[in-house]
């Protein structure tokens, strides 16, 4: 099924929504759509079966229908990725969006060999949000995760304190695992995960990490690269919380 944002902050069944000229054109020029043809509206937080009510040149409208089963996760997954070499940020957000973070904030850490200046910084973030909404529409998501401009490691402290826990996995880490934080914070519904660049964290930023609070984790035996770690991490977690069961929420 094809599925299409809009910027309507509330829609109900039956009310007609014009897409952007970019969504439009893919609809159009794409996929070739004409009216009565049926798709997916995400719009305002939800979705909903719904059909092309008007489609010519770059501009369409969809009409809404019925209003289908939430896919957002429960809990709350924000990760703070250390910004990799060459195109991994982009499988990490891609597949993080289908897994069902929340938000993802690339960090420039002490081992992280790639340097942006603010320009690129602000090019990558458009690319990289650009890949957010495709996977969005991909997993059938109804929230688009920001992925926020690249930061320094030293910006986090405030970031991290909006969350109910911060677990930082990492090599040395061995005395709590992931299903032992779960069986210790059952209710826990807002999690930043705090993920090294290629050759890890720096002991210095651990400390730092530390005092705002973060607890390491062990991911196993097996030291992961940076673009499987926050994976596994995430995947790992959205299991223990329930988030892998087979029927979504109503």
């Amino acid at each position: 099924m094809h599925r299409f944002y809009a910027d309507a902050a509330s829609v109900t069944p039956g009310a007609e929504v014009a897409l952007s000229s970019e969504e439009s054109r893919h609809l159009t020029q794409v996929l070739r759509l004409k009216a009565g043809d049926p798709a997916q509206l995400i719009c305002g937080g939800r979705r909903w079966q719904a059909e092309v009510a008007f489609a010519d040149a770059d501009r369409a409208v969809l009409r809404a229908g019925t209003l289908l089963p939430a896919t957002e996760p429960a809990l709350r997954v924000t990760l703070f990725q250390g910004l990799p070499k060459g195109d991994k940020m982009e499988l990490i957000i891609q597949k993080a969006v289908e897994l069902g973070v929340s938000g993802i904030v690339p960090v420039a850490m002490q081992r992280s060999v790639v340097r942006l200046s603010a320009a690129d910084g602000e090019k990558k973030r458009e690319r990289w949000q650009r890949i957010a909404r495709e996977a969005c529409k991909q997993s059938g998501r109804s929230e688009e995760p920001a992925v926020a401009l690249p930061c320094p490691l030293s910006r986090l402290a405030g970031m991290l304190s909006d969350h109910d826990a911060v677990l930082v996995p990492w090599e040395e880490a061995d005395n709590l695992s992931l299903t032992g934080f779960h069986a210790q914070h059952p209710q826990a519904r807002s999690i930043a995960l705090v993920i090294g660049p290629e050759g890890g964290i720096d002991p210095a930023e651990i400390a730092l990490l530390r005092e705002s609070g973060a607890l390491p984790v062990t991911l196993g035996p097996r030291i992961l690269r940076t673009e499987t770690a926050g994976l596994a991490a995430l995947s790992v977690l959205m299991a223990l919380y329930g988030e892998m069961e087979a029927m979504p929420r109503g």
